[in-house]
């Protein structure tokens, strides 16, 4: 009987068909000998047909094949018990001496009665999609350090903003304020000031000003004598002083007593402390930033806050935008708290649902970055899945009405399109149909959460989707 592969060769169809695939493929006979050997074949590995035919696949050298190398008598391979490889990744031998990362499939060919009467195999070569995944994590590399400046996350406008204020305040020795919300990353952002500056290797000390008394805060920044007050048994180092060549963080400014202020003046303008119950002037070597969720001026105009010390700590002012502000960040952010309480529980949580996210999206954020993270934290406890769900959420964000505080411009809007009304299957279906299906923008009109209108939506049978 005539060869079936010599038959294949002599036939000039199928010949245009194998020298148009842009895979490799060659066919071997019973003995392991190469038999055809398409161009593709010979872009891959550098062997041109005339030298790859009669010869064994050895010459490839691929570096994975039953788990071992091709044994010398061909009889031997483990593709005749086998019958086939699946698409399997690794490495061929290019005549040139490098490796070229392939993915191969090989199939034994048999007659109708069940005899073997030869081997195709196909390579694909995968340097060029190797070469595109590498510019991708390149990308994504560069993507995230747009994103991230320390451990600060953030690609909205207003975070490319904060970015590049910290790198003009690290590169300079003035008194940095740093204002915003509780939770937004104030101690972060000092954080990150501190440790591109050029005294990141000296400390960087914190000290909460709104968690000591006036008398415990004195003792904390200046130190103390032995014998300065009751309890001091012993000499004692201050703040300021263990932070010298490095920086003070001092955080809730705001709160300090007239008594700290005139006291912190001196060390911003003299750049000495005195510590409690010594006369004795020592000079220090400090940087101060300050932080604050209050407006310093108007304390200054109500009277509760030096005019003279304010201008000083203001020399350069950061202000970090609340997270309402800056909505585009809220998914990084999710992605970002995924990723550190998967490692923290062992959990492989791979995201967030879309319902769950417009919720997070919608709601205002009184808390912040810190309530944000807190939010993931409580999800990470009830999740079973492998999504975050609705309902792994916080009871207030399901349920959250929209304070007036944070959407003044949808107060008037409530009052204009309810005043009494009571929202019925008809109306809340128009107004779906109004809002193109944007549920948050349906509970703002109404004065609910979206929470609620999710649930009457499935309670009066309403398309949770938009319908085609």
């Amino acid at each position: 009987m005539k060869n079936i592969f010599l038959e294949i060769q002599n036939n000039e169809f199928v010949k245009m068909l194998l020298e148009s695939i842009g895979d490799g493929v060659f066919s071997l006979d019973t003995q392991g000998r190469i038999i055809s050997w398409n161009p593709a074949m010979e872009q891959i590995s550098g062997y041109v047909a005339k030298d790859a035919i009669g010869r064994g696949c050895r010459i490839l050298g691929f570096s994975q094949c039953f788990g071992k190398d091709c044994p010398t008598d061909f009889t031997e391979c483990g593709i005749f018990k086998k019958g086939k490889i699946e698409p399997t990744e690794c490495l061929l031998h290019h005549k040139d001496g490098h490796a070229v990362p392939v993915i191969k499939t090989v199939r034994v060919i048999k007659k109708e009665n069940g005899s073997i009467i030869g081997i195709v195999e196909a390579v694909t070569d995968l340097t060029e999609l190797n070469n595109t995944k590498l510019k991708m994590k390149k990308a994504t590399r560069r993507l995230d350090a747009l994103c991230r400046f320390d451990r600060i996350i953030g690609k909205s406008h207003a975070m490319q903003n904060v970015f590049a204020s910290i790198k003009a305040a690290a590169a300079s020795a003035a008194t940095i304020l740093v204002q915003g919300e509780s939770g937004t990353g104030k101690e972060l952002v000092a954080y990150a000031i501190h440790s591109c500056s050029a005294r990141k290797k000296k400390p960087l000390i914190t000290v909460n000003c709104s968690a000591l008394s006036e008398s415990l805060l004195e003792s904390e920044l200046f130190g103390h004598m032995k014998g300065a007050f009751t309890g001091a048994i012993r000499d004692r180092t201050g703040r300021f002083e263990e932070a010298d060549g490095g920086t003070v963080f001092l955080d809730e400014i705001g709160e300090i007593s007239p008594f700290i202020q005139i006291k912190l003046l001196r060390v911003l303008q003299q750049k000495e402390i005195e510590r409690v119950g010594e006369s004795r002037k020592r000079m220090i070597n400090i940087r101060i930033i300050a932080a604050t969720n209050k407006d310093l001026l108007n304390l200054v105009q109500e009277r509760r806050f030096r005019e003279d010390l304010y201008y000083r700590l203001k020399v350069f002012t950061i202000y970090l935008p609340p997270l309402r502000k800056r909505k585009d960040d809220i998914p990084l952010l999710v992605n970002h708290f995924i990723g550190i309480h998967n490692k923290n529980t062992g959990k492989q949580i791979q995201g967030i649902l879309q319902p769950a996210m417009r919720i997070f999206m919608d709601y205002p954020w009184p808390g912040n970055v810190r309530e944000l993270e807190n939010a993931i934290e409580h999800a990470f406890v009830l999740c079973e899945g492998d999504q975050i769900d609705v309902f792994d959420l916080p009871m207030e964000m399901r349920q959250a009405e929209y304070h007036p505080v944070f959407f003044e411009s949808y107060k008037a809007s409530k009052k204009a399109l309810w005043p009494g009304k009571k929202l019925v299957r008809e109306k809340l279906f128009d107004l779906l149909k109004e809002c193109d299906w944007n549920k948050a923008e349906v509970a703002r009109r109404v004065g609910m959460s979206r929470a609620s209108i999710w649930k009457y939506m499935k309670k009066w049978d309403i398309p949770l989707k938009k319908p085609f």
